[in-house]
Order: C-alpha cells, then sequence, then structure tokens
C-alpha cells in the first residue's frame, strides 16, 4: 500500500512539475510578440528585396537589444515570396496564427497587398504598406486594415511632377511637354497612371505610357520609342534588374540621365552601381528617406546588433537606401504596437486587432522620432481614422557617378488633387464589394 502510496505520490508530483514548466513555457511565449516577415531573397528581384529585408530584421533586433516594447521582446519567422502573389498568400496563410497570432503582415508587393486586402478584413490583422500597395487605402473610412504609411504612388507621381515643374519655372511651363511613364506591368506599376492622367488633364502635357514585362530585362522596343519620340522627362517605375536596365538601355540610346526619374523603389544602390558613372545625372523620388549612414539608429545598431555578431546581412550595406526603408517600415509598425499599449497594456502582448487602433492613432512627433534615432532621416507621421497615411512629404536624391546626393528641399503632395481621388476610388471599391463606411463609433473602437 506504502509503495502504491508514494508511486502515486510522484505521479502528482510529476505531473505538477509538467505543468508547471508548461505554464511557465506558455507564459514564455505569450510576453513575445510576433511579426511575421515576408521577404523575397530569391529570384529576379532578390538584389533589392534582400537589403530591405535586412533593415527590417535587424530594426527588430535593435528593438529587443533595447529591451523590447515597453518590456515585451519581438519573436518574427521570415518567409520567403520570391515576389509572387501566390506564394505571398500561402505564406500569409501558414503565419497568420503561429505564436499566438501575427501582428502585422507587411507584404512588401503591391500585388500581394491587393490579395491580402480582401483577407485582413477577416482575419483582424493589420497591412502596412509604407510606400506601396492601394493608393486609395489612405481612406481609413473604407479600408479600416491597411495601413500605407508615410506616402502612396499618388504621392510619389505628384510630388515628382511638381519637381519637374520647378525645374522648367512654373506648372504654367508643363503645356505642350511630354512626360513618358516606363512602368512595370504589374498592379505596382499601373498604381500612378490615375493621378498622372489627372495632372496631364489640368497642366496640357502628353503622356505616354509604356509598359515593362516583367522581370524587365528586355526593354529595346520600350526604348527605340523613347529614342523615336524624345520626351521630354521620363519616369522610370521599375523594381529590381528593370532598373539597371532602363539605365543602360538609355545610356545606350543616349536619352540624358538627368532627364529620367525613378520612383523611391528605383533609385537605390543596387540600381546603379552596376552602371557607375552611365547613371550621372539620375534623380528618384525619395519616401523622406535617402541613405543614411550617419543617422544615431544605424549607429546604435551597428553597436548592439552587428557588433555583437547578430547583424542580419553585410555590415557595408547597413544604412543603404533599401535597408533604411526596411528599418523604417519596422518601426513604424513596432510604433503602432506601442500606441497600442498606451490605450490596452503596457507590458502586454498586443492582438492584431489593438495594433490596428494603435496604427490608426499613430503620433509620430519630431521629438519621438529623434528619440529613436531617426533625427534627420523622417517628418513627422500623424494618422487618424480617415487618414490612414499620415504624411505626404518626399524630396529627390540624385546619382552623382558614386554617390546619392539630395538635390531638392522637402516637398509635399497636393492633396487638394489626391484627397478627392482617393475618395472616389475608395468609395468605389466599397460599392464594388458591399461596404459600408465606418461610422464615428466605429472610429472610436
Amino acid at each position: 500500500m506504502k509503495l502504491r502510496q508514494l508511486a502515486l505520490a510522484a505521479t502528482l508530483a510529476a505531473s505538477a512539475l509538467t505543468g508547471a514548466l508548461v505554464s511557465t513555457s506558455a507564459l514564455a511565449q505569450a510576453k513575445e510578440q510576433f511579426f511575421p516577415v515576408l521577404v523575397y531573397r530569391t529570384g529576379a528581384y532578390a538584389p533589392n528585396g534582400i537589403p530591405f529585408a535586412n533593415g527590417y530584421v535587424d530594426y527588430l533586433k535593435l528593438v529587443n537589444a533595447r529591451g523590447g516594447i515597453n518590456g515585451v521582446k519581438i519573436s518574427f519567422e521570415e518567409c520567403e515570396t520570391a515576389y509572387a502573389t501566390d506564394r505571398g498568400v500561402e505564406c500569409y496563410e501558414r503565419l497568420k496564427g503561429k505564436n499566438g497570432g501575427a501582428t502585422v503582415f507587411q507584404p512588401l508587393s503591391t500585388g500581394i497587398t491587393f490579395a491580402l486586402t480582401e483577407k485582413a478584413p477577416g482575419d483582424k490583422i493589420p497591412l502596412v504598406t509604407a510606400g506601396y500597395g492601394r493608393s486609395e487605402s489612405q481612406d481609413g473610412g473604407v479600408f479600416k486594415w491597411n495601413f500605407p504609411l508615410a506616402g502612396t504612388y499618388w504621392v510619389a507621381a505628384d510630388v515628382l511632377i511638381q519637381h519637374i515643374a520647378n525645374k522648367e519655372g512654373g506648372m504654367d511651363k508643363l503645356k505642350g511637354k511630354h512626360i513618358a511613364l516606363v512602368y512595370h506591368d504589374s498592379p505596382f506599376g499601373k498604381e500612378p497612371i490615375p493621378l498622372l492622367q489627372e495632372r496631364a488633364a489640368m497642366h496640357g502635357f502628353k503622356l505616354s505610357l509604356l509598359p515593362v514585362t516583367h522581370p524587365g530585362v528586355e526593354q529595346k522596343a520600350t526604348w527605340l520609342q523613347i529614342r523615336q519620340n524624345r520626351p521630354d522627362y521620363v519616369l522610370n517605375w521599375g523594381w529590381g534588374v528593370m532598373n539597371s536596365t532602363a539605365l543602360k538601355e538609355a545610356q545606350a540610346t543616349g536619352y540624358p540621365r538627368e532627364k529620367m526619374y525613378g520612383v523611391w523603389w528605383a533609385g537605390a544602390e543596387p540600381d546603379v552601381k552596376d552602371v557607375g558613372q552611365g547613371a550621372k545625372g539620375y534623380h528618384a523620388i525619395m519616401m523622406q528617406h535617402g541613405t543614411e549612414k550617419n543617422a544615431e539608429v544605424i549607429k546604435e545598431t551597428l553597436t548592439k546588433v552587428h557588433g555583437k555578431g547578430q547583424g542580419t546581412g553585410p555590415k557595408e550595406e547597413v544604412g543603404d537606401v533599401l535597408y533604411m526603408r526596411g528599418m523604417m517600415s519596422a518601426m513604424m509598425a513596432v510604433e503602432g504596437v506601442r500606441a497600442a499599449q498606451e490605450r490596452f497594456g503596457k507590458g502586454k502582448v498586443m492582438t492584431g486587432e489593438q495594433t490596428r487602433w494603435g496604427l490608426e492613432n499613430l503620433n509620430l512627433t519630431q521629438a519621438k522620432l529623434d528619440s529613436l534615432g531617426f533625427k534627420g532621416v523622417m517628418r513627422p507621421i500623424s494618422t487618424s481614422c480617415q487618414d490612414h497615411m499620415g504624411a505626404a512629404w518626399a524630396r529627390v536624391h540624385t546619382w552623382d557617378g558614386a554617390k546619392f546626393t539630395w538635390s531638392s528641399d522637402w516637398m509635399q503632395a497636393d492633396e487638394s488633387i489626391i484627397k478627392p481621388m482617393v475618395k472616389a476610388a475608395a468609395d468605389k471599391y466599397a460599392a464594388e464589394k458591399k461596404l459600408t463606411r465606418r461610422t464615428p463609433a466605429d472610429c472610436q473602437s
């Protein structure tokens, strides 16, 4: 009898110990904020996708090195999309429920964004599409779960037209000019077209639309048209190998690079380094930041992440354009969680739904940005129920043959033009999907 009692006691003790271990493990897991990381480190767009992914992941590591988000550490998992929409959707489905549930998704592809826009509301997971995605998703009254923070392609296109007008001596000088859009034949490349058509109608310039098929290595016919028609300016809405190919074709055709302007996904080191002096004079609009080797956040990353042997990619690329964009995108998502904690509990893990509230109530003041190490890199961003973008500022940098240097002051997109377009497109989307605009009560939720 005693032996049986001892055995029973031992079993109960073992059970209690196992339960304690499980509870401790679950508690440890529950204290982590899970960030899925959609990347493309393979395929035709890898040279541009890799530095972005490295910057994104390094910032998550830096937040952990700083102690987490009010003590909550970040866990993350990469999933390879190769920039393919179907693979991006597969990654989303595989990661959305892992580790207690996804905090936020950043698709890093306009095509994937279009697909996930249909899924996010049901799953209650916000989408951060900083500088890409659907331009009309700025309208939070319809797109409750989309956040094109810091800029859309309509912002980029509008600022580029303003910049060109400034060079010509005023908006009235655009009349009779010829601007060609060389664009990636995908949802990404087509995004600026409505804004450019609106501006062309307003100012009387001719707009030519020249699509380039994926991945963009075959542009002979496109540049034959440019050589024949000699537009006054060429806008390059490219990504990956398409950008360096365009610059090489411009050089071969004799089209002046100083008349070429890229979108912010067509103005980074991988786009120009293989062309070198042949790309000299090429410009690109920047989503606030540029190459930021001297930013405090970069210095801190080199010390606390790379200095500890935990860097994600080559140390030499830390602070490059796309690396910086990855950091900036990660920072805004993290600050969305921090803002959510202010309402739902500091030091707690936030759900996707709570994080959505934080992103909608984001208030990145200049003092806050400076404290995070982004002084001189970014301007303030403030979102609301109706405005899920939060800022419409950009500037232009130019390749001097060896490096990018700033070539414009800060410029703001003309929201008297953009906002009516956003509302019209959002209303159309709502009608197609049978959605109703959010009520004031919903805006408080």
